[in-house]
């Protein structure tokens, strides 16, 4: 199968995809993005209904588009959704190609005799060829379920966060919550106005305030560089805290949810706590995090025998000319959002380029229409 060798292939078209394909068109290439499911907006769609970003809009942009509207705020599920659409469809113009509907099912080797390139697999059968190849399908896809004592025998219903979408996904009286994150918490808070809600983990919970000084925290950040900050090398990302105006501690404060060291067990419909004592658990929620989400790549050789890809700050070191965008701690503390995937696009972007082409593109400004 020939192959183009300005083309590069996306894998995923949420928040990651579209900016490895805005970095690919400033230095002239050529990107396909693949979307397995039906629109460009990566997992948000599928997020619970109350959620907002936890940096405001100011922050919160992919390159060459910011969000409309007051920068301060803290914009919504939807209308991250609305943005991510249209940054896709000014992407189009620009010459990217989007194709939706199209899942991939496996990458391997083009047997090109100097054991370059990449043939992509689509659900259906058509294979698409190509020299550099982008993962930046997330981590949605794949969430953690720890192997909690009794959770398999639980007999009410057991969720995930990436399940939830309001408190009436859950029945009965006395949920628990387990995490210690944004997610964990944000979720226990929305439950607690209607259930008895026991938040459970197995290390205390890290509150941040939020606006120190009257300023966002994500302001702080880009003054100090923070967000910048190349991170070591991480098998697995630390726990991130808990970003906090002061509404989640109060909450806590006045027992409007309670917060315990994680059960010794489920039994039957029953939670065992570490003392002995034992009470009734109508459902449990996990906001236990995710993990990559790159099952097309396990023929390719590229993953760790867990599912993560071998990678430094999303080049593989396994396969030359294949790239990672949006995994948690991939090179700083803000790789796998909104307000720090472009950089780390642009940075994985250019190196595929110079492996396709031996040397350094220069880089063209904002793109039309943008």
């Amino acid at each position: 199968m020939p192959i183009d060798n300005d083309r590069l292939l996306i894998i995923g078209a949420g928040q990651s995809g579209l900016a490895a394909a805005h970095a690919a068109l400033e230095l002239g290439l050529r990107p396909v993005l693949l979307e397995a499911s039906g629109r460009a907006a990566g997992s948000w769609p599928r997020y619970y209904d109350s959620l907002a970003l936890f940096s405001p809009a100011r922050y919160s942009s992919l390159p060459g588009l910011p969000f409309d509207g007051d920068p301060e705020r803290y914009p919504r599920r939807d209308e991250v959704v609305v943005y991510l659409e249209r940054y896709a469809a000014a992407l189009v113009e620009c010459g990217a190609e989007l194709r939706t509907g199209a899942r991939v099912d496996a990458v391997r080797p083009t047997g090109e005799p100097d054991g370059t390139g990449f043939l992509v697999r689509l659900t259906g059968g058509e294979e698409l060829a190509a020299p550099a190849l982008v993962a930046a399908s997330g981590s949605f896809g794949r969430p953690h379920r720890p192997a909690l004592p009794g959770l398999g025998a639980f007999t009410g219903p057991v969720l995930h966060a990436a399940d939830y979408r309001s408190p009436a996904s859950l029945p009965g009286e006395h949920v628990i919550v387990v995490g210690a994150g944004n997610s964990a918490v944000q979720i226990a808070h929305e439950l607690a106005a209607e259930r008895r809600v026991t938040l459970a983990g197995r290390a205390p919970i890290r509150f941040v305030e939020q606006r120190p000084l009257g300023r966002d925290l994500h302001f702080w950040f880009r003054v100090t560089g923070f967000d910048r900050l190349p991170l070591a090398r991480a098998e697995a990302p630390p726990a991130s805290p808990v970003l906090d105006d002061g509404r989640y501690r109060r909450a806590l404060r006045e027992g409007r949810y309670a917060r315990r060291t994680m059960f010794a067990r489920l039994d039957g419909d029953r939670a065992v706590w570490p003392d002995g004592r034992s009470e009734r658990v109508d459902a449990v929620l996990l906001a236990t995090g995710y993990r990559p989400n790159l099952p097309y790549l396990a023929g390719l050789g590229a993953l760790s025998a867990g599912g993560r890809p071998r990678q430094r700050r999303g080049l593989s070191l396994t396969h030359p000319g294949l790239g990672y965008l949006g995994l948690e701690w991939q090179r700083t503390p803000s790789s796998n959002t909104l307000r720090g995937v472009g950089a780390d696009a642009r940075r994985v972007v250019a190196a595929l380029a110079r492996h396709l082409r031996g040397t350094r593109r220069r880089v063209s400004g904002p793109l039309p229409g943008y």
